[in-house]
C-alpha cells in the first residue's frame, strides 16, 4: 500500500518555454524535460511534429490544469513552401506524388493568393494527422494505405503575410486559431496558384499569450540542471501568465474560502462575463467564469484545490 501511494518526483509547478528541436517527438521532448527536472506532473500543450521545431510550452504541477487553455489558444507558425511539388504527406518526409510546373507563379501571384486565406477558412484535415478515426490515429492509417473520410474543419487565420519569395521556396509567417493544419494551409495555397506545394520547414514562434517571449533549448535545460535544481526553476514562468491576456479579480479572505468550496461568489466590480482569473492578494487561486447571475464560479484550483 506504501508503495503504490508513494509519489515519484518532486512537486513543481511553473510553465517552459521549450524550443522543441527537429526530430523529437513532442511526448519524446516532454519525457526528457520532466526527468532532468524529476517533476511529479508535467504536460505539454498541443503535439508539433517531429519536423517541425519551436515552441512547447511545458507545464508542470498546477500548471496542468492551464494546458487545456493553450490548447485553445492561437497559435503562430513561421513556414517554408516548395511550390511545384504535391508530396503524399505535405511535407518533405512523404514521398513526392505530382510535380509541376511554376509557368505564371510570380510573387505578385502570390501574395494575392495568400491573401485570399485571411479570415475563417474550412480545412480537410490530413490523413497525415492525429485524428482519430474509430480509435486509430489517421496517420496510421495512412502508413498502411487507408484513407478514410474526413469533414472540413472551420479555423481562423488571423494574419498571413508572405515574407520572402525565391522561387520555387516562399516564407510564410501564420496567426491562426487551434486546430489549423499548416501542411493543410501550404496544399491549398499550392493548389490555388495551380502549382502545388509542401511544407519543407515549420517553426512554431509563439502559443496564446507568449508571443516574444524567450525559449530554451534542450541544451540550455540540460546545462541549467549540470548546475542544479534551483538554477532549472528559474527558466520555468508562473503559472498564471498562460492566462495574461484574461481579466483578473481580487477576492477577500472569506470568498477564497467559499471558492476553495467550490461555491460561487459575488465580487464586486468584477467583469459582468466570460473567463477570470481569482487572486487573493498576490495568490493565484482558480480560473473562475462569471454566470448569469453575476456571480464568479470556480473552474479550475489551483494551489493543490
Amino acid at each position: 500500500m506504501g508503495r503504490r501511494g508513494r509519489q515519484r518526483g518532486r512537486p513543481v509547478n511553473g510553465i517552459l518555454l521549450l524550443d522543441k528541436p527537429v526530430g523529437l517527438s513532442s511526448n519524446h521532448a516532454l519525457q526528457r524535460v520532466k526527468r532532468l527536472y524529476d517533476a511529479r506532473k508535467a504536460g505539454h500543450t498541443g503535439s508539433l511534429d517531429p519536423l517541425a521545431d519551436g515552441m512547447l510550452p511545458i507545464c508542470f504541477g498546477d500548471a496542468t490544469k492551464l494546458s487545456a487553455y493553450l490548447l485553445d489558444a492561437d497559435k503562430h507558425y513561421w513556414f517554408r513552401m516548395r511550390l511545384g511539388q504535391t508530396t503524399a504527406t505535405g511535407d518533405t518526409e512523404g514521398e513526392i506524388l505530382l510535380e509541376r510546373p511554376l509557368d505564371g507563379v510570380t510573387p505578385q501571384a502570390i501574395q494575392q493568393v495568400a491573401s485570399e486565406f485571411v479570415g475563417e477558412i474550412d480545412q480537410l484535415p490530413p490523413m497525415y494527422s492525429a485524428i482519430k478515426h474509430n480509435g486509430r490515429r489517421l496517420y496510421q492509417l495512412a502508413r498502411e494505405g487507408i484513407e478514410v473520410e474526413r469533414q472540413p474543419r472551420r479555423v481562423t487565420i488571423h494574419t498571413l503575410v508572405v515574407e520572402s519569395v525565391q522561387l520555387p521556396m516562399v516564407d510564410i509567417s501564420v496567426q491562426c486559431s487551434k486546430g489549423t493544419y499548416v501542411r493543410t494551409l501550404a496544399e491549398d495555397i499550392g493548389e490555388r496558384l495551380g502549382c502545388g506545394a509542401h511544407v519543407a520547414a515549420l517553426r512554431r514562434t509563439a502559443v496564446g499569450p507568449y508571443a516574444g517571449y524567450p525559449m530554451y533549448t534542450m541544451e540550455d535545460v540540460e546545462a541549467r540542471a549540470a548546475e542544479g535544481r534551483d538554477a532549472l526553476d528559474r527558466l520555468l514562468l508562473p503559472i498564471d501568465t498562460a492566462l495574461s491576456d484574461w481579466p483578473a479579480v481580487k477576492v477577500s479572505a472569506d470568498s477564497a474560502f467559499y471558492l476553495s468550496q467550490g461555491q460561487p461568489v459575488l465580487v464586486p466590480k468584477a467583469p459582468t462575463e466570460g473567463w477570470v482569473r481569482i487572486y487573493q492578494g498576490d495568490a493565484f487561486l482558480a480560473v473562475g467564469e462569471v454566470q448569469d447571475d453575476g456571480r464568479i464560479a470556480p473552474r479550475r484550483l489551483m494551489a493543490g484545490g
